[in-house]
C-alpha cells in the first residue's frame, strides 16, 4: 500500500513524465529488451523502431501517476486495452518484476541520482507493484473465464491453415482450424487473436483481428504484409496450407455493443479486418441498418472487395461506400469516391439524425480526421468506438 508521501512523490514527477516521459521509456525497453531475452517475444521489434511503444507506455505511466490519487478516474478504456493485450499474448505474472525492476532503473539512468533517489525510486516501486497487481488480478480473471468458457482454452492451441487466400496485393487470409478438432470460444467479433511463430530460432509473438464471424469451428486473419514485419513476411512467404500455427484465445475490447441504432463501420486500409467481423455478425442476426464505408490507396490494396458488393447485393440493410485515394484505369473497378477522407463525404452518407453507433480503425492520422468528423457532424461522442490500427503492442 503506498503511503501519503510516495503519492505526494509520484505526483511530483508527473511533469518530468509529460516532458521526458518517452525518453524514459526508450531507455527502459533497451534495458528489458537487452537483457532479459524471454520477454522478448511479447514485443514488436517494428514498433520499437517506430517509437510507438515508448508513447504508448509512457502515455500509460503518465495516466496512472496523475490519478495515483483517484486510481477508479483511471481511463478504464486504456486499462481494459492494456489487459486485453495482455492476454492475447500471454502476459504472466512472472513477467511483471522483470518489467518493474527495468522501468526502476530507467527512471534512475534517466533523472539521475540527484532526482531519482532512493526515496524516489521506493516510492516508484510501490507504486509500480499497485499497477502490477491490478493488472494480475483483471489478467487472471480474463484467463480463467476463457479456459472455463465453452471451446476455450488457456495457454497456446494449435491451429492448422486449411485455406490461404490473397485477398489483395498485400492483405491474405489464413482460414485456421483446431488441430485438435474441438470446438472454439465463441469470441465476440471485432476481437483479436494471439498469435506465435518461430523464425530462425527466435520466438515472437502478434496479435490479428479475426475478420470472420463466430461460427464454432474456425478462424480467420487476415494479415497485411508489412515492409519490415518480420512476422507477417513469414506467415506470408513460409505459412501454407496444412501447416500449423501456435494461437492465443481470442481478446480485445473493440467489440459491437447490445444498442439497436443503427451500425457505422469506417475503415482504412487493413483496418477493415475487425469491421468485416462486426458486420458479418450483425448481417446474420438481421436487426440493425448497417453503413460499411472503406478507404483504400487503390484497386490493388482494395481487400474483400467482393464480399463486400456480394452483402450489398443480398442484404436490403446493407449500403456500401468505398474511397480510393487514387484515380484507377477505366478497366479496374471503380469507387465511389477518389481522394482522402472527407466531412462531406461522411455527412452524405452518415443517417440524417446521426442517431448511430459508430465504429472506425485505421492509420493514426486517418483516425484523427474520423474522430474529429464525427464529432462535427453531430455524432455524439459515446456512440462511437475505436482502437487505433495495429493492436501489437504489449503495455506491460
Amino acid at each position: 500500500m503506498l503511503t501519503q508521501q510516495q503519492r505526494n512523490i509520484i505526483t511530483s514527477t508527473v511533469p518530468l513524465l509529460e516532458s521526458g516521459g518517452e525518453t524514459l521509456a526508450t531507455h527502459f525497453y533497451h534495458i528489458m529488451l537487452e537483457g532479459y531475452p524471454e520477454v522478448r517475444p511479447l514485443f514488436n521489434q517494428t514498433n520499437q523502431a517506430t517509437g510507438r511503444q515508448p508513447r504508448a507506455l509512457a502515455n500509460a505511466v503518465l495516466q496512472y501517476a496523475k490519478n495515483i490519487d483517484h486510481l477508479e478516474q483511471l481511463d478504464a478504456h486504456l486499462v481494459s486495452t492494456i489487459v486485453s493485450k495482455h492476454v492475447a499474448l500471454q502476459v504472466l505474472p512472472e513477467h511483471y518484476p522483470i518489467v518493474g525492476n527495468c522501468l526502476l532503473q530507467a527512471i534512475r539512468d534517466v533523472l539521475g541520482e540527484e532526482i531519482a533517489t532512493d526515496e524516489v525510486i521506493e516510492a516508484w516501486g510501490a507504486a509500480y507493484q499497485q499497477l502490477a497487481d491490478i493488472l494480475i488480478g483483471l489478467e487472471a480473471q480474463q484467463y480463467d473465464a476463457l479456459a472455463a468458457a465453452p471451446g476455450g482454452w488457456r495457454g497456446d492451441r494449435a491451429f492448422r491453415v486449411v485455406r490461404k487466400v490473397p485477398e489483395s496485393g498485400e492483405i491474405t487470409s489464413f482460414y485456421l482450424e483446431p488441430v485438435d478438432g474441438k470446438p472454439i470460444i465463441d469470441f465476440q467479433p471485432g476481437q483479436f487473436i494471439g498469435l506465435r511463430v518461430v523464425i530462425d530460432g527466435k520466438e515472437s509473438r502478434r496479435n490479428y483481428s479475426i475478420s470472420s464471424a463466430p461460427n464454432g469451428t474456425s478462424l480467420r486473419v487476415s494479415i497485411k504484409r508489412e515492409g519490415q514485419g518480420a512476422v507477417s513476411n513469414f506467415l506470408h512467404d513460409h505459412i501454407g496450407e496444412g501447416d500449423t500455427l501456435d494461437l492465443f484465445p481470442p481478446a480485445g475490447e473493440f467489440v459491437l455493443n447490445d444498442a439497436q441504432r443503427p451500425l457505422v463501420f469506417i475503415s482504412g486500409g487493413v483496418g477493415i479486418t475487425p469491421t468485416l467481423s462486426m458486420a458479418e455478425a450483425e448481417l446474420q442476426r438481421g436487426q440493425r441498418d448497417i453503413v460499411f464505408i472503406h478507404y483504400a490507396r487503390n484497386a490493388s490494396a482494395d481487400a474483400f472487395r467482393r464480399t463486400l458488393e456480394e452483402w450489398r447485393d443480398r442484404y436490403a440493410n446493407f449500403q456500401l461506400h468505398v474511397v480510393y485515394e487514387h484515380s484507377q484505369p477505366s478497366e479496374l473497378p471503380q469507387p465511389d469516391a477518389i481522394g482522402r477522407p472527407t466531412e462531406e463525404q461522411l455527412s452524405a452518407w452518415l443517417p440524417a439524425d446521426r442517431d448511430v453507433d459508430v465504429y472506425f480503425l485505421g492509420p493514426a492520422p486517418f483516425m484523427a480526421f474520423i474522430k474529429n468528423a464525427l464529432k462535427a457532424l453531430g455524432v455524439p461522442e459515446e456512440q462511437t468506438q475505436y482502437e487505433f490500427f495495429g493492436p501489437e503492442e504489449a503495455l506491460v
